[in-house]
């Protein structure tokens, strides 16, 4: 029988690291415990972003690779990475499947419609696809593009819309065809938090030109709103006077890379389509979205399979996930490589998210009840691994807001010190990790540079803090210095465990052969009856 040293994955969403000064709002808040832990000879820095978790050169991280690539113990390509493929290759342009569309529509008479974020952040798209995307279009003979455009003010500095808007027109007018028919902010058109009403405001936009304001020009979509993400629905009517609509006929491709706030508009955009009889309206995507409705991709996803959570259900190994409502499909769906699917073995805890209103106003969000769940789960004979997510850094680190995110600092601070003192009288070792950067760099300047820095809430190419806390007191944990990436963290928790790595695994542990016969005899328990063989 195989013993396991039972522990607790940490993820610390947005968990960056850059050097103390203005832009820092995790060096400027009160956090003890986590200082100390980075500061001990637990703690070490890990690449993010870019080539080494599977995304293009010099992107940031975002959570979703971020779980998905600690989840595989390898690095993935991102969807963000294949579509730029077939950008740079020219296959997009001529993509058989946008050819054939396109060119039935130019023999019907119908619309191609284009819905996307409008924004070069890298996390969810890239305005920089859609010349392409319009270049193919026009290539197949259809002149009839309507664009539906999102913004941003996460992903991208806040204030920024108009110019992105600015931008598309110049694509249009570069590439002579398409007009920009409807903006809304991201907090309508791509919401997750189960806001049904908000994603219904961007549908009735998008299908039936219904729109809480008209302006005739897109830039004038931004005059005397709040953020760029909350810009309510408005329709762009052009020197016709009249809003558009989705006919029947017509074709939607959503032109977001990134599925997981792209798919509960989809979802409801083929809902109400079918409810209004429209059903001859044709749904594709750039990328592979995971979605009720079975939608049509030109670009398909990498294989996450054969990871953490694969092993561990191969070992009988017993898990729990805990997180708050917008982390939650991290700690589950993405984490366990975009599947699914019921595992035997594990079991999910969805945690009561903030309280209603700003984000900004209850920066703790929940992170206590997060905390409170970790540390009675950590008393569990019949749990081997708890994977948790503290989200605060992240998402109230996107609101750009330094002194609410200094805040939601020490409310992590505070939980951590409740989950690793909870873990140690359990004989639990912790691993604690950030996925990406985000509130590290709460500053920055754009275009000039001499112009004055900005609130800025989006991620960056920072590494990420990642710290072992052993259950009791190693004398041996060689805990690597080679330079790595939080691919590693799969490799690291089976080391732990004691349990092989496979090949599939291509990142080093961090931790040698020495720590992994501490960990056993110092922790190690047997595994339920049934367990590992």
């Amino acid at each position: 029988m195989i013993t396991l040293a039972p522990g607790v994955l940490l993820v610390l969403d947005g968990w960056g690291h850059a050097a103390p000064g203005p832009a820092n709002a995790l060096t400027a808040a009160h956090t003890p415990v986590l200082d100390a832990l980075t500061a001990g000879p637990g703690g070490r820095l890990l690449d993010a972003s870019g080539t080494a978790v599977g995304l293009p050169e010099g992107t940031v991280g975002n959570s979703e690779t971020g779980h998905l690539v600690m989840g595989a113990g390898r690095a993935v390509e991102y969807d963000s990475l294949r579509v730029e493929r077939e950008v740079r290759s020219g296959g997009l342009r001529s993509h058989p499947v946008l050819s054939t569309v396109c060119g039935e529509l130019a023999s019907s008479g119908g619309t191609l419609h284009l819905v996307g974020l409008c924004s070069d952040g890298g996390i969810h798209s890239d305005i920089g696809h859609l010349p392409e995307i319009l270049r193919g279009v026009w290539n197949s003979g259809l002149y009839r593009i309507r664009i539906w455009a999102i913004t941003d003010g996460r992903d991208v500095a806040d204030g920024t819309a108009g110019h992105y808007l600015s931008r598309v027109e110049d694509m249009i007018d570069d590439q002579g065809v398409g007009s920009i028919s409807g903006v809304v902010g991201r907090d309508y058109a791509m919401d997750k938090s189960g806001k049904d009403h908000l994603t219904a405001a961007a549908v009735r936009l998008l299908l039936d030109g219904q729109a809480e304001r008209t302006v005739s020009i897109a830039e004038d979509a931004v005059l005397s709103t709040g953020t760029d993400g909350a810009i309510p629905p408005t329709a762009v009517t052009g020197v016709s006077g009249r809003s558009a609509r989705v006919e029947d006929g017509d074709c939607v491709l959503f032109t977001n890379f990134r599925s997981d706030r792209t798919a509960p508009l989809a979802d409801m955009v083929a809902d109400k389509l079918a409810a209004s009889g429209r059903r001859r309206v044709r749904l594709i995507s750039l990328a592979q979205y995971d979605t009720r409705t079975e939608i049509p991709a030109l670009v398909p996803r990498a294989d996450a399979s054969g990871g953490l959570s694969d092993v561990l259900v191969s070992a009988g190994a017993r898990s729990l996930r805990v997180a708050e409502p917008e982390k939650f499909e991290h700690v589950t769906f993405f984490f366990n490589g975009r599947d699914a699917r019921a595992r035997d073995g594990e079991e999910y805890l969805k945690v009561t998210g903030a309280p209603d209103g700003p984000v900004h106003e209850h920066p703790e969000m929940n992170a206590p009840g997060v905390a409170g769940a970790v540390a009675e789960a950590c008393g569990r004979d019949d749990i081997d691994l708890v994977l948790a997510n503290l989200a605060n850094m992240d998402v109230v680190g996107h609101t750009g807001n330094f002194d609410a995110t200094r805040r939601a600092a020490e409310a992590v601070d505070a939980a951590v010190a409740h989950i690793t003192s909870a873990a140690r009288a359990a004989g639990r070792w912790t691993l604690i990790v950030g996925d990406h950067g985000n509130a590290e760099e709460m500053l920055r300047s754009f275009g000039d540079l001499e112009a004055e820095a900005v609130p800025y809430g989006g991620h960056t190419l920072n590494p990420v803090h990642c710290v072992l806390v052993p259950a009791g007191s190693w004398e041996d944990t060689p805990v690597s210095t080679v330079p790595a990436a939080i691919t590693s963290v799969a490799p690291t928790v089976l080391r732990l465990f004691g349990l092989p790595v496979p090949r599939a695994m291509t990142a080093p542990p961090l931790l040698g052969e020495l720590t992994l016969a501490t960990a056993a005899r110092d922790s190690a328990r047997s595994v339920r009856e049934g367990g590992c063989r």
